[in-house]
């Protein structure tokens, strides 16, 4: 039974924000706000990069869907601030954000469950030298990929083919991040697949199977091209696909995760067996979105998909009768 437009009450959908991923998150909150307004919720875009977050109190929303993407809104900052606000939102909670946000620390957790991720080296900023470059190409081995720890939509990421590559990929990648994750390419299918839900009543979704040009899905052909393919149906066998999801909602509960999220993963070619690479706690939702894309092959429609999220709006700690937790 769906719920009283009404009963939401006034709702901020946050959008925009301060990080590199600004410009998607502007186009995920846009949607969200027309698909709301579509089912009769009084849903309003909020930016904190414009507004300060007081307003959400002061303006009496009552609950916060979080479009925001990357760092200030998916890395567990702005959810701790609701949380002393007092107000409902969407996504993981304080902990499990900061967590998944971080591809290191994402790593070590689902290593820690023997959950498979691909083997990773890390650099900080400042702190190595050109022979521990050049030691990770030894230990990983060629291709393998270089990215910043702690963003999204594949910015600062990079295929090293060769060895004379690694050293501008590490310098692209610590321009955006301290941590730099380099990791052993796996060469295969690229998919991803959505969860909805918390706990035990979390499920997952149809798996998508991503062919981009040439392999790069890299952020061009994530939101501004036509070219790269996304089948769902995946094609992939049954079995396969169902371990996939088992696997997914694994990692999402391992980092105890809530509401909804997004994890990427690899197949290798040659043994089938699928690797874990991240969790999105807070995925995209513009017209090149994959979670709409997965909802509607469910059978759930992008309108129906908000409304769905919104639902799960939740504080870590709601207070009890007016007083402190």
């Amino acid at each position: 039974m769906s719920p009283n437009p009404s009963s939401f009450g006034k709702v901020a959908v946050l959008m925009g924000g301060r990080s590199a991923e600004r410009e998607i998150s502007l186009m995920s909150g846009s949607g969200v706000v027309q698909a709301l307004r579509s089912q009769g919720i009084d849903a309003h875009a909020f930016d904190p990069a414009e507004r300060d977050l007081g307003e959400l109190k002061t303006g009496g929303f009552a609950r916060c869907f979080i479009a925001l993407h990357g760092r200030f809104g998916e890395d567990g900052t702005v959810q701790g601030a609701l949380e002393l606000l007092g107000i409902p939102y969407t996504g993981s909670g304080v902990m499990a954000s900061s967590m998944a946000i971080d591809k290191v620390m994402t790593k070590r957790l689902l290593l820690s469950e023997n959950l498979p991720t691909p083997r990773y080296l890390l650099l900080r900023r400042g702190g190595y030298s050109a022979a521990q470059v050049e030691a990770v190409v030894d230990a990983l081995g060629l291709p393998l990929i270089v990215k910043p720890a702690r963003e999204g939509s594949s910015l600062g990421l990079s295929k090293v083919l060769e060895r004379a590559g690694m050293a501008r990929a590490v310098v692209l990648a610590e321009k955006m991040d301290a941590d730099i994750l380099c990791e052993q390419f796996i060469s295969g299918d690229e998919v991803t697949c959505p969860v909805l839900g918390t706990g035990e009543q979390a499920r997952a979704l149809p798996v998508i199977r991503i062919v981009a040009p040439e392999g790069n899905y890299d952020y061009q052909n994530k939101y501004f091209t036509d070219t790269t393919q996304y089948l769902v149906p995946c094609g992939l066998p049954a079995g396969e696909e169902a371990a996939i999801q088992q696997l997914v909602l694994q990692a999402f509960r391992t980092l105890n995760c809530r509401g909804w999220a997004r994890a990427d993963v690899m197949i290798d070619q040659a043994t089938r067996k699928p690797y874990l690479l991240e969790i999105n706690t807070s995925p995209g939702m513009t017209g090149h979105s994959l979670v709409p894309m997965s909802a509607r092959a469910a059978g759930i429609s992008y309108e129906a998909l908000c409304v769905e999220v919104l639902k799960t709006a939740v504080l870590d700690h709601p207070p009890r009768d007016g007083t402190l937790p």
